[in-house]
């Protein structure tokens, strides 16, 4: 039976459906990328707008914390070899043992961030009269703000045959010295100061809380007199206990005595009787 009405088959779409498909598709992508960049316009804006606003609170903050450091410092000043133990005891910072005898005698250190912080910063280091250095302060300065960033240091003026970069930096100290050759190798190095990592471990971590640092050899050697008096107790009690049980048996020894002596007794009586 003839039909006269269309196949059951789907019918075929025109040519050139699936290039309008595709064009449509790119159309809506474009789309959607131009209102994604529009949003990041957004976002980049709040988030200057935020930087800058850190920047303010930063800047007043430094301030207030400002004279805390200088109180910081002069307490630090009453107590012998304070940086040098915080500087050894630092992961990173390493040391060879002329450089930590030179650095006994550093009493004071400054870290100054510009007023744009951004912009970069100093770091001071102050030394009381010394067999190394000529030098009150020497200071390594940071400026981070420029598309060349660069670093600057003090000259240091080295007393007669004192140049600790032209010593022989041998492993007699509590670390090997570092790549650059050692510590006053790094102060005077200024080829890379966006990289320059002991600068930052300087100003980041051990400036913020140089206690912490301090206190890490104290607090090893605490823990070593706290095995010791546990050691030297659990002998004491280990003492006490053996001191106990001969104690026990003598006086069991001597109950047996007693009883054997009343039983004696005891005979010789109705012996007698």
């Amino acid at each position: 039976m003839s039909s006269d009405g269309p196949s059951p088959r789907k019918m075929a779409k025109p040519s050139g459906s699936n290039g309008d498909d595709q064009s449509a598709t790119d159309m809506e992508t474009q789309k959607a990328l131009v209102d994604i960049d529009s949003c990041q316009n957004e976002i980049d804006a709040l988030n200057e707008k935020a930087s800058e606003e850190i920047l303010l609170v930063e800047q007043k903050y430094n301030k207030l914390r400002k004279p805390f450091f200088e109180k910081r410092n002069e307490i630090i000043m009453r107590i012998p070899n304070f940086w040098v133990t915080a500087f050894v005891n630092h992961p990173q910072i390493q040391l060879d043992e002329s450089e930590e005898d030179c650095l006994t005698h550093l009493k004071k250190l400054e870290v100054e961030e510009f007023e744009d912080i951004k912009s970069g910063y100093k770091i001071n280091f102050h030394f009381e009269e010394n067999p190394f250095l000529k030098n009150e302060v020497i200071s390594k300065e940071f400026h981070l703000g420029l598309s060349d960033p660069l670093s600057s240091s003090t000259p240091i003026n080295w007393k007669e045959g004192q140049d600790l970069t032209k010593k022989n930096g041998n492993a007699k100290g509590r670390k090997r010295p570092h790549e650059m050759g050692g510590f006053f190798s790094w102060f005077l190095n200024n080829d890379d100061p966006c990289s320059d990592e002991i600068a930052e471990v300087i100003k980041d971590d051990i400036w913020p809380n140089p206690l912490q640092y301090y206190l890490m050899e104290l607090d090893g050697g605490e823990d070593e007199d706290a095995e010791e008096d546990i050691v030297i107790m659990e002998e004491q009690e280990e003492d006490e206990e053996a001191n106990d049980e001969e104690e026990l048996i003598e006086d069991e020894d001597v109950g047996e005595g007693d009883e054997e002596a009343y039983a004696s007794e005891e005979e010789a009586e109705k012996s007698g009787g």
